[in-house]
C-alpha cells in the first residue's frame, strides 16, 4: 500500500507484483488481448493508476488556491518570491484564499513558476494519472466492442466514479457513456437508463450536436426495450424537435435518432405514420449520402414495410441496406442489420428458409463477439425459431424460443412478448395445445401492459385460434372480443 501521509508529489514506486485485471477476452479475442498487451507496454503507468484506483489514492479535492499554496511551500517559496515580478504578493494571496480565480493565461504563469501542468493545478490530477484513466476507458472500449461487455462495465465504473473525473468533463461524459453501454449490453436496461440520463446532463444540443444524438438514441432504445413506447416516442421526438430546430445540417447521427424513433412507432403499431415518416428519413439520408445514414434509414424502412404487409419490398430494403455493410464500422450494427436481413429474407421467401437459418446463425456469432444488448441477440433467437418453424422443426423452434426468454427474463417488451408468441406457436404444431394456449396469454399480458395495440390484437386472434380448437367456444369468443378492442372497434 501507499504511504497515505506522503507528499503528492513523492516518488510512488510501482508494486512488484503488476495488478491483474481479470479480462475475459483473452480466451476468445487473442487480437483485443495483444492489442492491450501493447498498450500496457506502451503505457507503464497504466499499472501506476489502477493501483492508485484499487487503493483509493489518488489526488484529494484541494481547491485551486490549496494545490499553488501547496506547491508553492514545497519549493521553499514566499507569496512575494513566487509572484516577481509578474504578480503581486497580495494577488497570490487572493488566488491561494479561493478570493481570486485566476484567468487562463495567470494559470499557465504560475504552472510554469511551480513546475507542474496548467491541468494540475485545474484539476489535482497528474497528466500521468489523467493518462492512465484514458487507457483504462480505451482498454473499456476494447472490451465491449470484443463482446466482454462485463468486464467493460467493471472498468467505465471505475473511472466514473473516480473523483478526478469530477474536474474533468470529457472524462465523466466518456466514461458514463460507456458504463451505460455497457450496462445495456448486459441487459441491465433500468440501470442503463440512468447512466444515460446522467450523460445527457453532461453536454448540450447546441456544441455536441452528434453525441447528444446518439446518446439519446440509446435513451430511446431502452425505453423500448423495456416495453414503454410512450416515453421512448415521447424522448425521441423532443430530442429530434431540438435538434431541428437549431437549424442546422442533418447529419448522420440524426438519421440514427430519427431511425430509433421509428423503431418506437414500428413496435407500437402506428404503421400509418410509420411509413410516412420513414420516407422522410430515407430522403434525408440520401441527401447526405453517407453509408451509415443510408444503412439506417433503409433498414428501419424495411420493418415499417414488413410490418405493413410488404415483405418484398421490406427484402428490397434489406438488400439495399446490406449492400452497404462493407462501408460500415459499427460491429454492433452490422450483427444487428445481419440478423434482421435474414428476418426479411424468411419473411419474404420461405423457400429459402434454410438461407435464412445460416445467416441469422451468422449474425448471432458476430452478436456474441460485439457489444450487442441481450435484447438484440434474443430477437436473433426468436428469428431463428421462425425459420425452423418454417422448415418443420418445432422441437428446435421452441428450444430457441426458451433460450430468448431465458436471457431476457422480465427486462424487456415487445421481445419478451415474441419469445412467448414463437413458444406458443412450436408448442402448438407439437400437439401441446394447453402449453400453447399458457404462452400466449403471457404474451398479450406483456403487449397490453406496453401498449403495443396492433401487436397484441395479432396475439389476441391467434389465441382465439387456438382456444377454439381447443373447443373453448366461449374463450375464443372473448379472445376475439379483445382482439378488436385492442383495435379501437
Amino acid at each position: 500500500m501507499l504511504d497515505p501521509a506522503a507528499p503528492a508529489d513523492a516518488d510512488v514506486t510501482e508494486p512488484t507484483v503488476p495488478l491483474t485485471i481479470s479480462d475475459p477476452i483473452v480466451e476468445t479475442k487473442t487480437r483485443a488481448m495483444t492489442l492491450r498487451r501493447r498498450d500496457i507496454l506502451s503505457y507503464p503507468f497504466l499499472w501506476q493508476c489502477h493501483f492508485l484506483l484499487e487503493a483509493g489514492e489518488m489526488p484529494g479535492q484541494e481547491s485551486l488556491g490549496e494545490r499553488i499554496r501547496t506547491l508553492r511551500l514545497r519549493k521553499n517559496l514566499s507569496q512575494a518570491q513566487l509572484a516577481w515580478p509578474e504578480l503581486s504578493d497580495s494577488y497570490v494571496s487572493l488566488i491561494e484564499s479561493g478570493k481570486r480565480t485566476p484567468a487562463p493565461s495567470m494559470i499557465a504563469l504560475l504552472a510554469r513558476k511551480l513546475d507542474c501542468s496548467e491541468s494540475y493545478l485545474l484539476t489535482g490530477v497528474s497528466e500521468e494519472a489523467i493518462a492512465g484513466l484514458r487507457e483504462t476507458l480505451r482498454y473499456a472500449h476494447i472490451a465491449l466492442e470484443n463482446g466482454a461487455a462485463d468486464e467493460a462495465r467493471i472498468r467505465f465504473a471505475e473511472v466514473s466514479v473516480h473523483p478526478a473525473v469530477t474536474d474533468i468533463p470529457g472524462l465523466a461524459h466518456e466514461a458514463c457513456w460507456g458504463h451505460a453501454l455497457a450496462l445495456e449490453a448486459t441487459g441491465a436496461l433500468k440501470e442503463a437508463l440512468g447512466e444515460l440520463e446522467r450523460a445527457a446532463g453532461m453536454i448540450s444540443p447546441t456544441t455536441e450536436p452528434d453525441q447528444w444524438a446518439k446518446v439519446h438514441t440509446a435513451l430511446i432504445r431502452c425505453h423500448r426495450q423495456l416495453g414503454d413506447l410512450t416515453t421512448s416516442i415521447q424522448v425521441g421526438e423532443e430530442a429530434l424537435d431540438q435538434l431541428t430546430a437549431m437549424g442546422g445540417q442533418w447529419s448522420d447521427a440524426m438519421v440514427m435518432l430519427g431511425s430509433t424513433i421509428l423503431a418506437a412507432y414500428i413496435h407500437r403499431g402506428d404503421l400509418a405514420y410509420a411509413r410516412q415518416f420513414a420516407d422522410m428519413l430515407t430522403t434525408r439520408a440520401e441527401a447526405i449520402g453517407t453509408p451509415k445514414a443510408r444503412m439506417a434509414a433503409y433498414w428501419n424502412a424495411a420493418w415499417a414495410a414488413e410490418l405493413s404487409g410488404d415483405a418484398p419490398g421490406a427484402l428490397r430494403l434489406a438488400e439495399r441496406a446490406i449492400a452497404l455493410l462493407g462501408e460500415e464500422d459499427d460491429a454492433r450494427n452490422l450483427s444487428r442489420l445481419r440478423g434482421a436481413y435474414g428476418h426479411f429474407l424468411l419473411c419474404a421467401r420461405p423457400d429459402r428458409a434454410a438461407e435464412a437459418l445460416e445467416v441469422l446463425r451468422h449474425a448471432q456469432r458476430e452478436m456474441e463477439s460485439t457489444a450487442t444488448s441481450t435484447v438484440d441477440l434474443a430477437s436473433c433467437l426468436l428469428h431463428q425459431a421462425r425459420a425452423e418453424i418454417v422448415l418443420g422443426n418445432p422441437v428446435e423452434a421452441a428450444s430457441l424460443a426458451r433460450q430468448a426468454a431465458d436471457l431476457l427474463g422480465d427486462t424487456a417488451g415487445q421481445v419478451i412478448a415474441e419469445a412467448y408468441t414463437v413458444l406458443s406457436d412450436a408448442q402448438a404444431r407439437l400437439g401441446l395445445r394447453d402449453e400453447a394456449v399458457a404462452a400466449l396469454f403471457q404474451a398479450v399480458d406483456y403487449l397490453e401492459k406496453m401498449e403495443a395495440h396492433r401487436p397484441a390484437a395479432r396475439a389476441w386472434f391467434d389465441l382465439a385460434e387456438l382456444l377454439g380448437a381447443a373447443g373453448q367456444a366461449d374463450g375464443q369468443k372473448a379472445a376475439f372480443q379483445r382482439a378488436l378492442a385492442c383495435m379501437g372497434l
